[in-house]
This record gives C-alpha cells, sequence and structure tokens, in this order.
C-alpha cells in the first residue's frame, strides 16, 4: 500500500525543506574563493547551491552537511599509526570479513564475525590478526573524506568554520605523516614496503584521493606556511615515495595512482606528475583506457568487482581533467558504464566470475548519476529510476530530475566476444531465467582456471553458483576459489586447467531455442573440450559436453548447486583425493551412473532443481558438498567421473523439479563420427519433445547446431 501525505502535510515538509536549504546559505560568512577544479568547478558549485534550494536535493544536503555541522564541534585526533590490508580483516577460522562492535579502549575494538556469531580481539603483532589496525584504516578513510566533505560545504555555503576545520585535519596529517612506519599487509616495517597511511601503496592512492580533493577546495583559505608543510611532509611524500615507484602498467591499481598522481600535480602545479598520469606511455590513464578495456567494454580483468573497482578509480582523474580542458569522457569510458547493465542477471546483480564477490549494481548507482550526466544514455535510467540517489556523486553532478519513463528495456540473449560471456535469457522481470556461460580471455592475476564454466540463474536465485572469491587472507582463496574444481567446468587428472582463451563456436535461435557452442581452448596438452548449452525454456537447460583427448585420462565434470540434496541414488563412500582443493568436499557418496543418474535438490525459496545425466559407459556420479560463503557454508556439489580418452556428456537441468528423458538418437543423415564430435539428442519434459543434433566441427554452419520440436 502506498502511504499518502495530507495536503496540508506536504505544503508544511516542503516549507521545512526550503527553511533548511535557505539555512545553510544564511551563516555565510565571505564568498568562496576560486580553487582549480579537481573535484568542482565554479559552474558546478554554482549548479549544486541551485539545486539544493528546493525539494529532495534540499533534504540530501541537510543530511550532507549534519554530520560536518557536528564534527565542527569536535577535536582532530588521528588514529596513532598507520593501518591493516582490508583482506586480513577475516576470521582465521571461519573466512568471513568482520565487523567493528564495540570500542573497549583507545584505539581497541571488538570485531564480530557473522558465524557463530563469535566475538574476536586485535592483535598488533601478527599482521593478519590486527583487526585494530583494519579499524584505523577506516578511521584514516573518513578523515580523508571530511577534508573533501567540509570542502565541497565550504564552497556551497560560505561558511568558514568548514575549511577551517578542513584546513586543521590537513595541518595533523602534515606533521604526522611521516612518523608513520613503513608498513606492509605481510607485516613488514622498511621503506618502500607498502605505505605509510596504509598497508599498501594502492590503499595510499586511494584515499590520497579525497584529502586531495577536499585540499583544493579550501586551499587558497590556507596561509602560505601550511600550504608548504602539506605540499613537502604530505602530498610529496605519498605520492614520490609511496606510488610512483609501484608502477602497474595496466592494471586497475594503476588507474586509482594514475587519479592520484594527476590530481596532487593539478593542485601543486607539478606537469611532470600531470603528463605521467594522463599520457605516460605504459602507465598513463590514457593508456589504461586504450588498453585496459575490451571492446565491448569489459575491463580486460574479467571480474565484475574489479571491473567496478576501476571505475572507481578512474573518475576522479577524469573530472579533474575535464576542468582543466582534458576530455577523457569518451566512447571507451562509457562502453564501461554500458557493459554491466548487459552483463547482469534480471535482478541487475553482476555475476562473481574470476576474483569477485557479487556486485549489485544498486551499489554502482551513484557512479551512473556521473554518467548519465555526461552522456544522457537511456538504459542507465534503467538502474537509477528505483536508486535512492542519496549518493555524493548524485548530489554533486547528478541531473535533478529524469524524462518521462518509455517502456520496459529487455536485453534477451546475447554474446559478448571479446570478453568471452555467452547470455542466454528468457522470461521477463527478476525471475527470467539467466545462464552465462565464460570462455573468453583468463583475466591476468585475477583470473580463475575455469574455461567453458556457466553461472545460472532463475526465480531469483542463483542455482548454480561459482566460487567467486573470499578474502584473500583466507585460506579458502586459494585452496579453493581459483582451483578449476571449484567451478562448473572439466577438469583432467584433478589437474586445474592451464590459463587458456577460449572461443565462441556458434550463438544463437532457432525454434525458440537458445543455444550456445564454445570450445574451452588449450586447457590441458592434447585436451579438446566443446560446451553447447540449450535454453528450450525458461525451465529445461541441456548441456552437451563433448571431450576429445590424445590418450586416455580420468575426467571430472564438475557441477555446484544451490540448495540441498533431497533425492539422488544410493552410494557408498566416495574416498575423497589428496588434492588440496578435492580435500575441501566433504559427505561424498560414490554412485554408479553408467545407466544414467536422477536426482533433486531443495531451494532457499522451496522450489527444487532436478538434474539428470545419461549413462552409456563405465561413469561414476560423486554427490556431497563443497564450501560456500564460509568454512561451515557449504553448496551441493556433483561431480561425472570417467577413464577414456574422448566422450560425451550428455545432461540437462529442470529448474522446476519436474522429470526429463534424456535419449541419445541418430543424425538426420548417416555419419560414422564418434558421440565426441557428432551427438544427436532427444529431450522429452512436460510434453514435448526436442531433437538436437550437435557437431562443433562441422565445416557447414547449418549442420553445428539444428533443432527440432516436436
Amino acid at each position: 500500500m502506498t502511504r499518502s501525505l495530507s495536503f496540508f502535510t506536504l505544503c508544511f515538509s516542503i516549507a521545512l525543506l526550503f527553511a533548511g536549504a535557505n539555512h545553510a546559505f544564511a551563516q555565510t560568512s565571505q564568498t568562496a574563493p576560486p580553487q582549480s577544479g579537481l573535484l568542482l568547478n565554479a559552474e558546478e558549485i554554482s549548479a549544486l547551491q541551485q539545486k539544493i534550494r528546493s525539494g529532495e536535493w534540499g533534504k540530501s544536503w541537510q543530511e550532507y552537511v549534519k554530520p560536518l555541522d557536528q564534527l565542527l564541534h569536535t577535536e582532530v585526533e588521528l588514529p596513532p599509526r598507520g593501518g591493516n590490508w582490508s583482506h586480513n580483516y577475516v576470521c582465521p577460522e571461519h573466512a568471513r570479513a568482520l565487523k567493528r562492535v564495540k570500542q573497549i579502549g583507545e584505539w581497541e575494538w571488538e570485531h564480530s564475525c557473522p558465524v557463530g556469531p563469535h566475538i574476536l580481539r586485535g592483535d598488533p603483532s601478527q599482521v593478519t590478526l590486527d583487526f585494530d589496525g583494519n579499524a584505523m584504516m577506516n578511521e584514516h578513510d573518513s578523515r580523508a573524506r571530511w577534508i573533501r566533505d567540509l570542502g565541497v560545504a565550504w564552497q556551497v555555503t560560505g561558511k568558514i568554520d568548514y575549511a577551517k576545520k578542513a584546513g586543521k585535519i590537513l595541518d595533523a596529517y602534515a606533521e604526522k605523516y611521516l612518523s608513520y612506519p613503513w608498513h606492509d599487509h605481510l607485516g613488514n616495517y622498511q621503506k618502500g614496503k607498502g605505505g605509510r597511511v596504509a598497508a599498501s601503496h594502492l590503499s595510499e592512492a586511494s584515499w590520497l584521493i579525497p584529502l586531495l580533493q577536499g585540499a583544493d577546495l579550501v586551499w587558497r583559505t590556507l596561509d602560505p606556511e601550511l600550504q608548504k608543510r602539506i605540499e613537502t611532509q604530505l602530498i610529496r611524500p605519498a605520492v614520490s615515495d609511496v606510488i610512483l615507484p609501484n608502477k602497474g602498467k595496466i592494471h586497475n591499481i594503476q588507474c586509482w595512482h594514475d587519479s592520484a598522481i594527476g590530481l596532487a600535480g593539478y593542485l601543486l602545479g607539478d606537469q611532470e606528475w600531470i603528463t605521467f598520469a594522463l599520457d605516460d606511455p605504459e602507465n598513463g590513464m590514457r593508456q589504461q583506457l586504450e588498453q585496459g578495456i575490451n571492446p565491448d567494454g569489459m575491463w580486460y580483468e574479467g571480474s565484475s568487482s574489479y571491473h567496478s573497482y576501476t571505475l572507481m578509480g578512474m573518475w576522479p582523474l577524469m573530472v579533474a581533467a575535464s576542468h582543466h580542458g582534458v576530455d577523457l569522457f569518451q566512447d571507451k569510458l562509457r562502453s564501461m558504464f554500458d557493459v554491466p547493465l548487459h552483463l547482469a542477471m534480471p535482478n541487475l546483480v553482476l555475476p562473481n566470475f574470476n576474483d569477485s564477490t557479487r556486485v549489485n549494481l544498486s551499489g554502482m548507482a551513484d557512479y551512473y548519476d556521473l554518467a548519465y550526466a555526461k552522456w544522457r544514455a537511456p538504459d542507465y535510467l534503467l538502474l537509477l529510476r528505483n536508486a535512492k540517489r542519496s549518493g555524493n556523486l548524485a548530489l554533486w553532478f547528478g541531473v535533478s530530475s529524469f524524462p518521462p519513463e518509455n517502456g520496459a528495456v529487455e536485453f534477451g540473449s546475447r554474446n559478448s566476444v571479446s570478453s568471452g560471456y555467452a547470455i542466454l535469457e528468457q522470461g521477463t522481470g527478476r525471475d527470467a531465467t539467466w545462464l552465462c556461460l565464460k570462455y573468453g580471455p583468463h583475466g591476468g592475476s585475477h583470473g580463475h582456471y575455469d574455461k567453458n564454466h556457466f553461472i545460472l540463474y532463475s526465480r531469483g536465485l542463483v542455482l548454480m553458483p561459482d566460487s567467486g572469491m573470499h578474502l584473500y587472507s583466507s585460506p579458502l582463496h586459494k585452496i579453493w576459489d581459483k582451483n578449476s574444481i571449484a567451478h562448473n567446468v572439466l577438469v583432467i587428472d584433478e589437474r586445474d586447467q592451464e590459463k587458456a582463451t577460449g572461443r565462441s563456436v556458434a550463438f544463437g535461435n532457432q525454434s525458440g531455442v537458445d543455444y550456445s557452442i564454445t570450445e574451452a581452448g588449450a586447457i590441458y596438452p592434447g585436451v579438446k573440450h566443446y560446451r553447447t548449452v540449450a535454453l528450450l525454456d525458461p525451465t529445461v537447460i541441456v548441456v552437451v559436453d563433448q571431450v576429445r583427448t590424445e590418450e586416455k585420462h580420468k575426467m571430472d565434470l564438475a557441477c555446484h548447486f544451490a540448495g540441498e540434496w533431497t533425492k539422488r541414488p544410493q552410494g557408498s563412500n566416495w574416498p575423497v583425493p589428496d588434492q588440496p582443493a578435492y580435500q575441501q568436499f566433504q559427505k561424498m557418496v560414490r554412485h554408479d551412473g553408467s545407466r544414467g543418474f536422477d536426482a533433486v535438490l531443495k531451494t532457499a525459496d522451496g522450489g527444487k532443481t532436478r538434474v539428470v545425466a545419461m549413462g552409456g559407459e563405465p561413469t561414476e556420479v560423486i554427490t556431497g558438498d563443497g564450501p560456500g560463503e564460509s568454512t561451515v557454508d557449504r553448496v551441493p556439489a556433483l561431480l561425472i567421473r570417467r577413464e577414456t580418452a574422448s566422450t560425451a556428456y550428455l545432461w540437462a537441468v529442470s529448474l522446476d523439479g519436474e522429470a526429463i528423458e534424456l535419449e541419445t538418437t541418430p543424425m538426420n543423415h548417416p555419419t560414422d563420427k564418434p558421440a565426441s564430435e557428432a551427438v544427436g539428442l532427444q529431450i522429452s519434459a512436460k510434453g514435448k519433445s526436442w531433437l538436437l543434433a550437435v557437431q562443433p566441427e562441422s565445416t557447414d554452419p547449418a549442420e553445428i547446431f539444428r533443432v527440432v520440436v516436436r
């Protein structure tokens, strides 16, 4: 039910809102002086002043300055030391990220693990247990943001107290920065290791960026001596000693470096730094845009988290450069905003391929407010119309209102060849069925060994998940996340796949069936793996895995599901192989799958998922569970094991738990090719039948994939 205000109440509320917005200007003691425009130029400040004089933006402004007004009455206090690496903030027992709770002493806190839950305390003598160091890093980051937000408040209102407070925090850092010991995320304490405020040069750069933006906004209110101290005792040491020596070439880290270096250059008038940040032939931002972004717009590391993180690192330099006559808001950058909307699941959550968590695009809406202000792309409204628009970028740069809605956006099945994501999608809204198959480039240091892997979503749930990533200090990250067996892939001889780049063989729609055929590339010496996935309708998915090798191998087709096993054949305990990733499986039961396999899982919404596999040759099916989000969270796992030189795995998934029958059938014309090269398959479900013919290596495109619906 939607609640409505009476006319009187509505008018009274608006009157209070206007009064609050006008009050911000009533306290003006002088006109804010001009600044160089690292964050906002004079035109944008004027537009912001106008925007917050009315409506919801006035309310947003009051929420923005409320904590700053409270800050004016507190003493400036900096943490006594630099902070810890965020990936060390993990429970050593359960591999889950911690949360700071009650303060128990001066710069000491209790930290909660969500598993249990239980409370931990930090131990600064061990870097992986220095949880108070993580809390201190958060405090450092907060103070950098305070400087920036105080600077914005000063420029908008002219209230000098805001500028004075920012100046005091900057002064405190100028006095203390060089006394912070060098330290890194491994516990090294020597010059050049990590940073001073942060445990890594990346975190030092991300801390420095808002500090520089704020310093620029108040710079001309600072006396020359303080400006000199900030320059020589804070900014130049941070850039010259911590950030510049660690060049990353084309990498998400270098994007943050470039922003910090470029902003410092603009603030201090250091043209050498500006030129490096923009135009260095190996590290500059122009090269990041040119070489780091795939033709479809995806950041080359193939990770949703690092795609978003890279954008977060890029925008500060983009904005600052635009205020100095350099326009980096080009098509390449725009494509980085376009591609997440096309890659996302129906619930606007990005899949967690490679080193990534699932990224809810609602958390990125603030960045899309900046992008929409620049390009007015209608697709961005798919996200922004439902966003709260409470972020800083929406306040600083966002348009006041959006045009009228012009119908729903439906993407359907699509294939991004350059990044290697084939998406099959049927249905409408958040409950649509969506399957994304990954076959593209490895993804550098953040890549996983998982060619021809896929994630399956339907009914608002991820039903066949990716392992994603745990925090890097978690043991699960090394022994599970990156390993092939943690994904829905083919594993040979219990070894990880090689780094490889696959290819799309065929993609399209026939008779209402969406399909994709991909070849995995050089995942193992002498191994060919073709995966055909056909979305017959929103509840029936068929997979054909054709494998051909030069000699006999032990082959595991690994599958991971959401929910819990409720029906599966009788079996016996399976001795887990003595290999670190396999050792993460538990309660594994071996079934004879030579005559086929049929099992059912119950999912969190009370629904059912059914998985059916054909036999036809000696086959072991092993079921049990593997790691989930923590060491105690478990995810149903299935291995289909064969020892052979060539084979075809024929299997299907029913998303409503209904029965599926699979039967091999002769091709429509004679062939003497083995099943690893040519397959005819009849699928029967819901009173319908589909006849598929799959020949990935056919020289006739019309023969690669054929379907008849009966």
